[in-house]
């Protein structure tokens, strides 16, 4: 199955430490810093998809209509 491109969302979380997600597969980890957060999150998503069956990537990918656009302010 050829996969979309997918996205992590990194941010701060709870006791200094940042979350990480990728909404596409529903999928969050966390890790110590950003770059941490990133690598964490990468890794989930590689092990989730070495055990996921394709009826469960599809079901995942077609339930999440994720759109990333950058936004252009008028009044800003």
């Amino acid at each position: 199955m050829k996969l979309p491109a997918l996205t992590a969302i990194i941010g701060p979380g709870e006791d200094g430490w940042f979350v990480a997600t990728c909404p596409e597969l529903d999928i969050v980890s966390q890790g110590e810093t950003p770059e941490h957060a990133e690598a964490m999150i990468k890794e989930a998503v590689e092990l989730w998809l070495e055990c996921a069956t394709e009826e469960e990537i599809a079901r995942r990918l077609s339930g999440r209509r994720i759109a990333v656009k950058p936004l252009e302010l008028s009044h800003a």
